[in-house]
């Protein structure tokens, strides 16, 4: 029976056992997980580009919500000064001051031998601005308070009794004025017509009668706006 031999069997055996060297399976093994690692980091690096780049559209929408936010507020804040403005002007409106009505009501004020030659109306109006709130050293508050106008408004009568006893009359026409519709819903409560000159007997260069001057001055209420 014929004996073979295997003449490289050593350096076969040498070469199975480097194969089989544990170090090199090692550095195989360090080099996977070196590159599984490399390819988890791009992985986390592609996810945290992308997030950034989520987080940048969302805050940019985010700014344009709050630009339209403080542009609304603002509108509002307009919006609620002209309504406060309309309503201090429906309210002058409904109460200012007409000289048409005025002079209506005296058209209905008459007395005997009376004559009105002169109407003065005077109006006055103080204005008051507008103070914001603050707070003092001693943290006391103050509070915002809005702009204000007062009316003052004075109406002047003069006129002319040339009745047969000059003077007479104009007391009884104090009391046609006092006791008119107009008059008695518009003028103060008290003190509202007051005499403030009645002249002496002369003699009235139109008509050659005797007569008095006189003027009489009727005082509205003052009114805050």
């Amino acid at each position: 029976m014929p004996i073979r031999l295997n003449l490289l069997a050593e350096a076969q055996a040498a070469e199975e056992e480097r194969r089989r060297d544990p170090v090199k399976r090692a550095v195989w093994l360090a080099a996977l997980l070196i590159a599984l690692i490399l390819a988890w980091s791009s992985y986390l690096q592609l996810r945290t580009a992308l997030a950034s780049s989520d987080v940048s559209r969302v805050e940019a929408q985010l700014g344009a919500h709050t630009n339209e936010f403080q542009q609304i507020l603002d509108y509002q804040k307009k919006t609620a000064e002209m309504n406060e403005k309309l309503r201090v002007l429906r309210l002058l409106a409904a109460s200012r001051f007409l000289n048409g009505t005025l002079l209506n009501a005296l058209q209905q004020t008459t007395a005997q031998d009376v004559q009105l030659v002169r109407l003065k109306v005077d109006q006055l109006y103080t204005r008051v601005e507008a103070t914001k709130a603050h707070t003092n050293e001693e943290n006391v508050v103050t509070k915002a308070r809005p702009a204000s106008a007062t009316e003052r408004i004075a109406v002047n009568l003069e006129g002319i009794d040339s009745s047969a006893s000059p003077g007479d009359q104009v007391n009884l026409f104090k009391v046609v004025l006092a006791t008119n519709a107009y008059f008695k819903g518009m003028l103060t409560q008290t003190n509202s017509i007051n005499l403030r000159n009645l002249s002496p007997v002369q003699v009235a260069p139109v008509t050659g009668k005797p007569c008095v001057m006189f003027s009489l001055e009727c005082r509205y209420p003052e009114k805050t706006r």
